[in-house]
């Protein structure tokens, strides 16, 4: 199997292990960095006994992956279609304008990120890799970084620019950019987008990606009681 057939679950149980929750077999990201948690590829009634011990009740997951049928009790918000898309042949480029951004800059990204929903990015999902960004006159106005990190890959994530900025080719250059990161490591970049979203997956296309699976993103409410 690929790493990237159950990215989150390689994630966390590899390079990221060092942020895995973990109840029986189901991990999951700390909730201030990433919203996702991961199941084996085939999961059974205690598996999601072990998702709603160790998220709570009321909480809600998302999970990445095939289709998903809860138990009875469960509430299932929303199943998003998704395409992840594999960068080996990504042309990258590292970029002069970038600016390799830190916690100080978190507020303004939180901000962009809300006024853009590229997708979740929370108070702590910066300690996930490299964010770089874009400024003009001081504001932040374009970003992208790095999210999963399964054994020999990196997910470009959070690639997002102010509306007022659009049409300049940042989102490019900053993917070009991650992703030279990336490669400097010895790694290779992927990336996740809405299937709906097919500026960007046009974008990314141009830029070298190429489909490598279709997937969906479930958000699923634990049971209260």
């Amino acid at each position: 199997m690929s790493p990237l057939d159950n990215p989150v679950l390689s994630s966390l149980s590899g390079p990221h292990a060092h942020f895995a929750e973990q109840k029986g077999q189901v991990l999951r990201y700390p909730v201030d960095v990433a919203p996702f948690l991961a199941l084996p590829d085939e999961p059974d009634e205690h598996v999601w006994r072990d998702i709603a011990d160790l998220a709570g009740p009321g909480a809600t997951v998302v999970i990445a992956g095939e289709a998903l049928t809860p138990p009875p009790g469960w509430t299932v918000h929303g199943g998003i279609p998704g395409v992840q898309l594999e960068g080996t042949n990504l042309s990258v480029a590292p970029e002069p304008e970038a600016v390799r951004l830190t916690e100080a800059d978190v507020p303004e990204m939180l901000d962009l990120v809300e006024r853009t929903r590229p997708g979740p990015f929370l108070r702590r999902t910066i300690a996930l890799g490299t964010y770089l960004g874009i400024r003009r006159s001081g504001a932040l106005i374009a970003m992208a970084g790095e999210r999963f990190h399964p054994p020999d890959w990196t997910e470009i994530s959070a690639v997002c620019t102010d509306p007022a900025f659009r049409g300049q080719g940042l989102a490019a250059r900053l993917v070009r950019a991650v992703g030279a990161g990336i490669r400097d490591r010895g790694e290779l970049p992927f990336l996740h987008a809405a299937a709906s979203n097919v500026n960007a997956i046009r974008l990314y296309e141009a830029l070298g990606f190429r489909l490598n699976r279709k997937l969906v993103f479930t958000a699923v409410e634990v049971p209260r009681d």
